[in-house]
């Protein structure tokens, strides 16, 4: 049974979430504010975060910022509806999907079942994709390590997801569509910037080429490329 943290200060709302989780399969602790937040996601007790932006004596920024320096423990965070920047910091922070509020809880959890099908490693039946070895990275899907030169990347789930499915096709265009639909498991909305966002904070950790061309290039309005020399 997936152990899901969630940290909000709407204890009501908790209570619910935590209630339709529970009859979904999830077990389920909640925690109202950012700092206990943290320390509880930090005792690797958990498999999952669900994180509010906005929290008590740690916001939802800090306590992923923090979280980040020594964990790629999987996070969905919870923002306000229509606030773009903050589901655009939530993502460069490194949170591996977000929601809106108010939410459905039904897709919340369906969020939560491909977050952690990406975070677990396993690949699919029939797969023989699970070693690559591409341009210096080398991806082992059934151990979810992915190395570049020798030493390892510190990759969340999304960010593993993205990799591998460009490094199968490398050299040949993406349509961020596929992407979408094979690594989110969702079909693309005209207006979700997650993948731009996960893109770019894969591409920081690659590095660039050293005449400082990107490996990874957008193709404008189709998808993208990683590019071979």
């Amino acid at each position: 049974m997936d152990k899901i943290l969630i940290i909000d200060d709407d204890e009501e709302l908790c209570e619910l979430v935590s209630e339709y989780l529970g009859v979904e399969g999830f077990e389920v602790q909640a925690v109202n504010d950012g700092q206990t937040g943290l320390e509880q996601a930090r005792s690797g007790k958990f498999d999952m975060v669900i994180l509010d932006v906005m929290l008590p004596k740690m916001n939802g920024f800090d306590v992923l910022r923090s979280l980040r320096e020594s964990s790629e423990l999987p996070v969905i965070m919870l923002t306000a509806r229509g606030d773009d920047m903050e589901r655009i910091v939530g993502l460069e922070i490194g949170a591996d999907d977000y929601l809106p509020k108010p939410f459905n809880p039904r897709e919340l959890a369906a969020r939560l079942r491909a977050i952690l099908r990406r975070a677990s490693g396993q690949p699919e039946d029939g797969d023989e994709d699970l070693k690559l070895e591409v341009d210096g990275i080398t991806i082992n899907r059934a151990a979810r390590t992915a190395l570049l030169n020798g030493k390892e990347l510190s990759l969340t789930s999304v960010e593993f997801g993205l990799l591998t499915e460009l490094l199968r096709e490398a050299g040949k265009v993406v349509k961020k569509e596929d992407l979408s639909e094979k690594v989110l498991e969702r079909k693309l909305s005209p207006y979700d910037r997650s993948l731009d966002m996960h893109l770019s904070n894969l591409r920081k950790k690659i590095g660039s080429r050293p005449d400082g061309s990107e490996k990874i290039k957008t193709v404008r309005s189709v998808g993208y490329i990683y590019t071979l020399v």
